[in-house]
Formats: structure tokens, C-alpha cells, sequence
């Protein structure tokens, strides 16, 4: 009785094991589905504000070409840069998604260009997935941890994050300072879509969050072929030097608990107007750390800040 009993935990033992390895499988696909050359369309609406005075703000619709790459493909790690393409000829580089399975280590945004560094549970993060949200130029921007799903035909990943402005609202608003981004990635068949519902809060020290308003939000990506966005690859391979030494020194900043501050400009330009210039002469390590320490306002650990 004893050895069959054994015997039946060692199948089912395989059996979860093997379906786990399936399911990492099928979360890897999703996430490489959203590489490619995509036309996509940004459109964000306010849905509702508590306060009946609240003027509601006009509707955003955008549209652009894109390149999604994926730079980095390891067992537990995909990551995909984002390259914007204008008139076919122009590139720019533009957000980064690090994804990495069962991951512990995360950041989430307080408020003022504030990042907090933390280590979850092992048993939290298991079967998960974070994606990583990076600016353009490879500082932080925002992260969560979930689960990737795959059920009744439907592929899709959610989770809620704090984050800054978005980049179509930070040099215009000034009303709230943090967005709870209530984000959904959904492979479809004609490319992917990102779907949000975010809430737009003012945060203040020793305060509750209030909410200023809500807002809903679909960008849709639609696959087109290669050869529309050859700019980027081009652009890529001739720059993705540099931007593996800013990645490789962001990464050492990152590697800490507790928090990081940084400035939002030093001598009144933000850090990505410095780098412009740095790729072009492809600046080495030493120039891109010392441009880099100049933004950092604070470094705590986690000891630090308990003191």
C-alpha cells in the first residue's frame, strides 16, 4: 500500500511538472507573439471622476509604426525593445517590456520619480510572470507580477501597477502624480492589444490616494510585414552597443532593495536628451555611469530606510 502510494505521488509529481513546463511554454509564445512590425493606435478616454466639478479632460488618439525586437531570449527571460519607425525613415527608440518568470525581485512607483526596490515571497511569484516597464532611456518606469492565462481560446496576462505620468500627460498636467495602470495584454490573431483601466490619483505623504479620475484606454497593435520597419533594424544594429552598456549599468543600480530617486533633469534635460548625443559617438561605460549617477537623487537600502 505504502509503495503504490509513493509511486502514485511520483506520477502525479510528473504529471504537474510536465504541465507546468507546457504552460511556461505557451506563456514564453504569448510573450514573443507581441514581437514584430506593428501599426498601432492609441486611444484613451476619462470614463468617470467622483467630484461632479471635475472637467473632463479631451479624448487622446494617436497612431504610430513600430518595431517590437526581442533583444534577450533566455529560459526566464524575454526582453523586447521597442523602436518607434516615422516616415519610414526615422527611427526612435522608445519603451522597453523585461518579462521574467517567477521573478522576486520588483519596483513600484511611489510618487515625485520615486522607485521602491523590493524582494516578493518566493510562493507569491510562482508560475508568474513580471514584466518590467522601461523608459527610453532604460530608467524605470513601473512593474507587476502575474499570471499569464490561456483558456477558451484567449491569451492574455493582467495586472495592476503604479506608475508615472504617462508621456502624453506629464508635461501637460500637473492635477495628479501617480496612475495606477490597470494593464491587460491579450494576444489576438491579427497581433495584440493593450488594454487599460487606470485610475488617476493624487498621492500626498500621510495621506490616502485620492482618486481624481478614471480612464479607459486601448492600444491596438496590428501586424504588418517585416520589411515596414527595416529603419529599425537598421537603426538597431548600428546602436544596440551602446544601449547594452546603459542596460548593463541601469542593471547595477537596479540591484538593490529599498529606494532610488531621480532627478527629472540635469542641467534642464531629461536623461534621454542626454543619450541622444552618447549614441551617436557610441560613449563608453565611463561616460554613460557618470551621466547616469548625475540623475540619481538618493539611494537607500532597505536597512536605511527602516532606520
Amino acid at each position: 500500500m505504502k509503495k503504490s502510494k509513493v509511486f502514485l505521488l511520483f506520477v502525479l509529481g510528473a504529471f504537474a511538472l510536465v504541465s507546468a513546463q507546457k504552460k511556461k511554454e505557451l506563456d514564453k509564445k504569448a510573450i514573443l507573439d507581441m514581437c514584430g512590425c506593428y501599426e498601432i493606435t492609441f486611444k484613451y478616454t476619462e470614463t468617470f471622476a467622483p467630484e461632479i466639478d471635475y472637467e473632463k479632460k479631451l479624448d487622446y488618439t494617436a497612431a504610430a509604426l513600430e518595431m517590437a525586437l526581442p533583444i534577450i531570449t533566455e529560459k526566464d527571460r524575454i526582453s523586447i525593445q521597442h523602436l518607434l519607425v516615422i516616415n519610414d525613415t526615422l527611427v526612435i527608440k522608445h519603451w522597453r517590456q523585461d518579462w521574467e518568470y517567477e521573478n522576486q525581485n520588483v519596483f513600484h512607483y511611489d510618487k515625485d520619480n520615486n522607485w521602491i526596490f523590493q524582494t516578493l515571497p518566493k510562493d507569491q511569484v510562482k508560475g508568474q510572470w513580471t514584466q518590467k516597464v522601461f523608459q527610453v532611456d532604460d530608467s524605470p518606469r513601473y512593474s507587476g507580477s502575474a499570471t499569464w492565462i490561456h483558456a477558451d481560446g484567449k491569451h492574455y496576462w493582467e495586472n495592476k501597477s503604479d506608475s508615472p505620468l504617462p508621456r502624453r500627460e506629464y508635461t501637460k498636467r500637473s492635477d495628479y502624480n501617480v496612475m495606477k495602470r490597470g494593464n491587460r495584454h491579450e494576444i489576438t490573431s491579427f497581433g495584440w492589444i493593450h488594454e487599460q483601466d487606470n485610475d488617476k490619483v493624487i498621492r500626498k505623504d500621510g495621506e490616502e490616494d485620492l482618486l481624481l479620475a478614471q480612464e479607459k484606454g486601448m492600444n491596438t497593435y496590428t501586424k504588418v510585414a517585416d520589411e515596414r520597419c527595416q529603419a529599425a533594424l537598421t537603426f538597431w544594429e548600428k546602436n544596440k552597443g551602446f544601449w547594452a552598456k546603459v542596460r548593463s549599468l541601469w542593471d547595477e543600480v537596479y540591484d538593490r532593495q529599498g529606494n532610488l530617486t531621480l532627478h527629472k533633469s540635469v542641467d534642464k534635460m531629461p536623461l534621454f536628451m542626454h543619450f541622444y548625443p552618447m549614441e551617436k559617438m557610441d560613449a563608453g561605460p565611463v561616460a554613460i555611469k557618470e551621466t547616469i549617477d548625475k540623475f540619481i537623487v538618493e539611494q537607500t537600502t532597505g536597512d536605511e530606510q527602516g532606520k
